[in-house]
């Protein structure tokens, strides 16, 4: 395997528009990273830069210590798995994954053995024999990554390869790409719009925004210490809830407040706070911080309530204090939970 390295890499294509503004970025020998970040921000013409599927406006761009700026794609030593399955209808599952092997005119063993093992790593041997149009859509996308596995590249490049199956099978592909990832040792670039995806299967993410990189951290690093605005709604689902206010002197410190005074938060004693106080602030509070509040309880802020949405191990209350939106995530009261054991259905009781 080898390490990636961008330094100010950029995609200015011919209309003027800039895709790529100046991204530095290493991957890690062995590490998984993942590009994150809304349609359009530049993730996915990143990938196809480093693939060599896009030429470079500027900046340099190596794997290992070979610079592969003017490398052609198929002498960079990556495989890319793309959305779309890509499979050759005509072939059986083993003629698909041994397909290159058999152009670069390898041995027929080590083709057989090569395949035998990307097979037998995902789960493929019983199938070999089919082609595609017998296979699911998660089989496919197996297929689609054992035809990258036995290559045995340097890098391998993932291109939203989710992205058409459903939900179940989501959750299933994510758990065989990062035990493949562990099993392998490789190393990965991986693109996606589902922040869930990323936060579950990177070591590393890096947020894109029109281009740009707003941060790359840790998945837990990024939602507890979101550089600004953006990564903090980005990351996080439901997003975090961002209330505008301002600082204010109070008996025993400081406190945020909003115009309206809806809400009113007391801060704890932080380096910095006093010098702020009458500045126009953003408030972040992720929805699983606010709780309602125990019966009998004083309420520091009144929210009314609009919509619910029962997940089952969790409520989301969403609704307004003053005029500011809110989401709260709890666990269901009591109360919620008698009425599903007993009916089946999570209404609230009548009066309650």
């Amino acid at each position: 395997m080898a390490r990636v390295t961008l330094e100010g890499v950029r995609k200015v294509y011919e209309n003027g528009f800039v895709a790529v503004h100046g991204l530095d970025l290493e991957v890690r020998d062995g590490e998984f990273v993942v590009l994150v970040g809304p349609s359009g921000c530049g993730k996915s013409t990143t990938l196809r830069l480093v693939a060599g599927l896009e030429s470079l406006s500027g900046g340099t761009l190596a794997i290992g210590d070979r610079v592969v700026n003017d490398v052609p794609p198929k002498a960079r030593d990556i495989a890319m798995v793309f959305q779309s399955y890509a499979l050759y209808p005509h072939m059986t599952v083993r003629e698909n994954m041994a397909f290159a092997l058999t152009l670069r005119k390898l041995p027929k063993a080590e083709v057989d053995s090569r395949v035998h093992e990307a097979a037998t790593i995902l789960g493929l041997d019983e199938i070999l024999d089919r082609t595609p149009r017998q296979l699911s859509g998660g089989q496919r996308q197996r297929v689609a990554i054992g035809r990258a596995i036995v290559r045995q590249p340097a890098v391998f490049l993932f291109d939203e390869p989710l992205s058409n199956l459903d939900a179940k099978l989501r959750v299933q592909m994510r758990r065989e790409i990062a035990r493949l990832h562990r099993q392998l040792g490789a190393t990965v670039i991986y693109v996606t719009h589902d922040q869930v995806e990323a936060m579950t299967m990177g070591e590393r993410i890096v947020v894109m925004n029109q281009g740009r990189v707003q941060q790359v951290d840790a998945p837990l690093a990024l939602y507890d210490h979101p550089r600004n605005v953006f990564v903090a709604q980005f990351i996080g689902s439901p997003a975090m809830n961002l209330v505008p206010g301002t600082l204010a002197a109070a008996e025993r410190g400081v406190v945020f407040r909003t115009a309206d005074a809806s809400l009113v938060v007391p801060l704890p004693h932080r380096a910095g706070l006093d010098a702020r106080l009458g500045h126009s602030l953003l408030l972040g509070v992720r929805p699983e911080d606010l709780a309602p509040a125990a019966d009998g309880a004083e309420a520091p802020v009144r929210l009314q309530l609009d919509v619910v949405e029962p997940i089952g191990n969790e409520i989301l209350l969403h609704g307004r204090a003053g005029t500011h939106e809110l989401t709260v995530r709890t666990a269901p009261p009591a109360i919620w939970r008698k009425e599903r054991r007993e009916t089946g259905i999570l209404e609230r009781a009548e009066g309650e």
